[in-house]
């Protein structure tokens, strides 16, 4: 079933697809419903988990916790890649990198796989009317005019000023405009406006609503920055790189660099690193505002019973820690990710520590609204750990990140369990021919987060692990035989 490669108009693929997942469609609750639910897909730009529900005390974000408190947070998710453009093929295809050809922002999806099927296409062949607003694809990484002239209501990209000062374009400012000067203000006002005209149609719906902050810059109205004390803030104890880490795994945080408000290379001061935080905790706070808005007109509009709700974060995000900021890499705070999914048939409040990706989603919401699982797709329905926190559907999550370095062009793969994150440096033809073997291995990294939750060693070579490094050799080499986790 890969004839996503294939180069067939995208009419007799759906055509194809559709018949073949009918003939072997997965089993599940909803399906048996035969009840299709709406689904609001709500994208966060640059969210990483510091959220009330995710065990930060100082962040104010009553509304996702709300949300949290109707459905099931994921604790352990992890994206695809640390960066925006292809985190979201990923997700919006339910297939890896290495399948969507996009490993960064220039390279078009569907230069490289034409008939690629989307989560859209695949709702409306289902009897879906989709529509969206603000970002939720990168419109770098996809051939937008092809899959957003499928959609059935016209996207409507809200795109905003660029907040500059007499000095130059800054990375933060807290301005006193009316909030109707701000685009995430207008994607939301937008998103109700096509909420109204979904909920007159006779069809069940698909809204994607993609809010750009906390992206950089780290503007917001100031009242959102006036919830914070700076004071109160404290910078990341630590900030240097890890031991025995190849230097290649770090970044210098380049673009946050660009700003005429930031050095070009160095550190920080401890004054410009509180201003940052403050400024992410701001957005943050402004995105929840509007996260709660958005829902409350949902349910307002008497759908609540029947619309499947998913938030999530394209990628984490370095607050200082390693001395790093932004993106661009495999560690932790680049790749954990926020996701949160609300069903009306299961029962909300939930946690799960289980290791979930965003390769995930595609067959959780499939199965959520009672659509059937294309039978290729990567990842795997999180639909069981929702009706039960406990249960496992995968042993780890895979993120991957390129790096240039003196041994040529590499592609990082980082392997993350409930405990462990393996990192396996190789050769970026990996990419595209998967022929893996141990002697192609460049680097290697271990951390064990149970003793080192700051990653401030890799015990990759210590003895204490060798356990450990084996059973992760062995995941990675079927990884790469099969595709798929095991």
């Amino acid at each position: 079933m890969r004839k996503y490669f294939s180069r067939m108009s995208n009419s007799i693929y759906l055509c194809l697809l559709l018949s073949f997942t009918m003939l072997l469609p997965r089993k599940d609750f909803a399906q048996e419903k035969k009840v299709k639910k709406n689904i609001l897909f709500i994208a966060v730009d640059d969210l990483k988990p510091i959220l009330g529900c995710y065990g930060d005390e100082r962040i104010l974000s009553p509304n996702i916790e709300a949300l949290a408190k109707r459905g099931t947070v994921f604790l352990n998710n992890y994206c695809q890649q640390a960066v925006c453009a292809p985190t979201r093929a990923s997700l919006l295809t339910g297939l890896r990198p290495d399948k969507t050809k996009v490993w960064d922002l220039k390279t078009v999806m569907r230069d490289y796989v034409p008939d690629i099927l989307t989560f859209p296409q695949y709702l409306i062949a289902n009897g879906y009317e989709t529509a969206a607003t603000g970002k939720v694809f990168d419109p770098r990484s996809v051939d937008s005019g092809h899959d957003v002239s499928s959609w059935s209501i016209p996207y409507a990209k809200a795109s905003g000023k660029r907040w500059l000062t007499s000095s130059g374009e800054v990375s933060t400012e807290a301005p006193e405009n009316p909030e109707s000067d701000f685009a995430d203000t207008r994607a939301l006002n937008k998103s109700i406006e096509l909420m109204d005209s979904l909920v007159a149609g006779d069809k069940p719906f698909f809204l994607a609503v993609g809010f750009k902050k906390p992206h950089l810059p780290f503007v917001a109205p100031k009242k959102y920055w006036d919830l914070y004390n700076r004071d109160d803030f404290e910078i990341h104890p630590f900030q240097e790189h890890a031991e025995n880490a190849p230097e290649f795994a770090f970044q210098p945080g380049n673009e946050l660099r660009k700003y005429d408000d930031i050095p070009k290379s160095g550190a920080l001061s401890e004054e410009k690193q509180k201003e940052l935080i403050h400024g992410y905790y701001a957005c943050v706070s402004y995105i929840d505002d509007l996260v709660g808005r958005l829902i409350r007109k949902l349910d307002e509009r008497g759908l609540k019973d029947n619309t499947v709700i998913v938030l999530w974060g394209d990628h984490g995000w370095h607050l200082g820690d390693h001395g790093m900021w932004c993106k661009h890499t495999n560690f932790e705070q680049a790749t954990r990710s926020p996701l949160i999914i609300s069903s009306p048939d299961i029962e909300g409040d939930k946690q799960s520590d289980s290791p979930t990706e965003f390769v995930d989603v595609f067959p959780t919401l499939c199965e959520l609204a009672g659509v059937d699982i294309p039978e290729y797709i990567d990842g795997a329905s999180l639909v069981p750990v929702m009706n039960n926190p406990k249960v496992k559907v995968k042993n780890f999550a895979v993120s991957q990140f390129q790096r240039d370095s003196d041994f040529g062009e590499l592609e990082g793969y980082a392997f993350r369990n409930e405990r462990f994150r393996y990192v396996v440096w190789l050769p970026v033809k990996i990419r595209t021919d998967h022929k893996y073997s141990d002697n192609k291995v460049v680097a290697r990294e271990l951390y064990d987060y149970e003793k080192d939750p700051m990653e401030k060693i890799s015990v990759v070579d210590d003895p204490e692990y060798s356990e450990v490094v084996e059973y992760f050799r062995k995941q990675v080499k079927s990884y790469f035989e099969n595709q798929q986790i095991h």
